[in-house]
């Protein structure tokens, strides 16, 4: 690490703590040529995830996206910001293990849906009228028997 006073590249860890609930580590080094002190902050490197469009266009995921879509399907019940943001925090876990770097946007759309319907059976319902684009009552009768049944 090179210092950012005089560009020397050797310093030492005087302090290392965590940061970012645990996602960073927050390190306090000291310049061993000039002794002043400065931060760093180790993260884990992630690559980026492509989710590949019904119309065959690429976006980078955002789970910013995500969250909205699923705040949606969320309102008037009580889900808290926390809940979901957990289950987009396990969704974004799983996509970063995967060796896949690209999803289609049916495979992201059917993990959110397990998620929601863990979370919430009207948002699940909410979020598969919009997301399986039901075309009548008889679609949206059909996914409701199937959460009957399956309960």
């Amino acid at each position: 690490m090179r210092c950012p006073f005089c560009a020397y590249s050797e310093s030492k860890v005087i302090d290392s703590r965590p940061a970012d609930d645990g996602q960073k580590i927050r390190r306090r080094r000291e310049c061993m040529q000039c002794a002043k002190r400065f931060t760093t902050y180790e993260a884990i490197e992630s690559m980026p995830v492509i989710v590949v469009k019904r119309d065959k266009s690429r976006q980078v995921f955002d789970r910013n996206k995500l969250l909205s879509g699923m705040l949606r399907a969320c309102v008037k019940r009580p889900v808290t910001l926390e809940v979901l943001e957990s289950a987009i925090d396990e969704i974004e876990t799983n996509l970063q293990n995967s060796l896949d770097r690209e999803i289609n946007s049916t495979q992201l759309g059917e993990l959110t849906l397990q998620k929601l319907k863990d979370i919430d059976e009207i948002a699940y319902v909410r979020f598969a009228s919009v997301y399986r684009d039901f075309k009548d009552i008889d679609s949206f009768l059909d996914e409701l028997n199937n959460l009957r049944k399956n309960k």
